[in-house]
């Protein structure tokens, strides 16, 4: 059938080396990608705790950079003085 003149030539042969070498690539980036999604550890959803006091969410804000530490003293010298009483 194919006698003479029909071989591949060195391109042909560089072109079906590229894309081996291409094909298994892609197949064990595939391989890596999937195995790397699957053994993630999943993800905590935000579920409320237990209430928390003023003086730790005063702490948090400080913590933050919210809030200086001299505004921090007066609010919690505040939150310790008690309820207030307007006159």
């Amino acid at each position: 059938m194919f006698w003479y003149g029909h071989d591949v030539s060195g391109w042909g042969w560089f072109a079906m080396s590229a894309s081996m070498i291409l094909f298994w690539a892609l197949i064990i980036t595939a391989a890596v990608l999937l195995f790397r999604a699957l053994n993630r550890p999943h993800e905590h959803t935000h579920t409320p705790g237990a209430p928390q006091t003023p003086e730790q969410v005063l702490g948090e804000r400080f913590a933050r950079g919210e809030i200086d530490e001299e505004e921090y003293w007066r609010r919690l010298n505040a939150l310790h003085a008690g309820p207030l009483t307007k006159p």
